[in-house]
């Protein structure tokens, strides 16, 4: 009896000598992980914007099989520096326009693009909008100069109306450079006016929600 007096003595004591552990500190939260934007772009293509500002950091742009569907947004240019149309060659795609908008806005292909990446951009633009019409553009910065104004495409329209979906070709042939929609032409001019070799891709117009399928640049023999 007297051993058990003696340990639970010295148990008590040495538990009396242990430092009293002091609270843990309150956890202060880590730093929130920054807000990410659902700008985009697929894998080697860049954008340009008529005018960078707000906006374009929300970009969409949603790759799927053999299309690319662009979300609204500021109008810009889409392009990739392999995509080069050269010589002899047939730039196409199918455009369809998702959603409708109070005032037409432009999209379509572009070619002969150089100095993309700077103010000195140069580009040609052959583009088209809800209400059945085309348009070709000569590009330098964000500054268009008409080279075929506003005229309405038979093409582009069905006994119900304005279609949405369309195939807009490019091809130039020699010294000349042809304009299609669904393989009818529209349009030509000499190479030197639509442009030299360079960079081609597509024009989306302001808050535009469109599907391009099945862009495809080839060489023509």
């Amino acid at each position: 009896m007297r051993q058990i007096l003696a340990i639970l003595l010295v148990c008590s004591v040495l538990a009396c000598s242990q430092p009293t552990a002091e609270p843990a500190a309150e956890q202060q939260p880590g730093p929130k992980p920054a807000a990410k934007t659902s700008g985009s772009l697929p894998d080697d293509w860049k954008a340009r914007f008529d005018h960078p500002g707000p906006g374009t950091d929300k970009l969409r742009v949603e790759s799927g099989m053999e299309s690319l569907t662009f979300s609204p947004g500021p109008a810009a240019i889409y392009y990739k520096n392999d995509m080069k149309a050269e010589k002899n060659y047939t730039l196409s795609a199918s455009f369809s326009q998702l959603t409708t908008l109070t005032k037409p806005e432009p999209y379509g292909l572009i070619i002969a693009g150089a100095d993309l990446d700077k103010e000195t951009a140069r580009y040609t633009a052959f583009l088209i909008r809800a209400d059945g019409k085309y348009q070709i553009t000569a590009w330098t910065g964000s500054t268009p100069r008409v080279i075929k104004d506003w005229t309405a495409v038979p093409a582009m329209r069905e006994p119900k109306g304005v279609k949405t979906s369309n195939t807009l070709t490019i091809r130039a042939l020699q010294g000349a450079v042809h304009f299609l929609i669904a393989e009818r032409e529209l349009h030509q001019m000499p190479r030197a006016a639509a442009g030299q070799d360079g960079l081609a891709g597509v024009r989306i117009g302001n808050d535009l929600n469109v599907q391009v399928h099945n862009l495809k640049l080839e060489k023509n023999k």
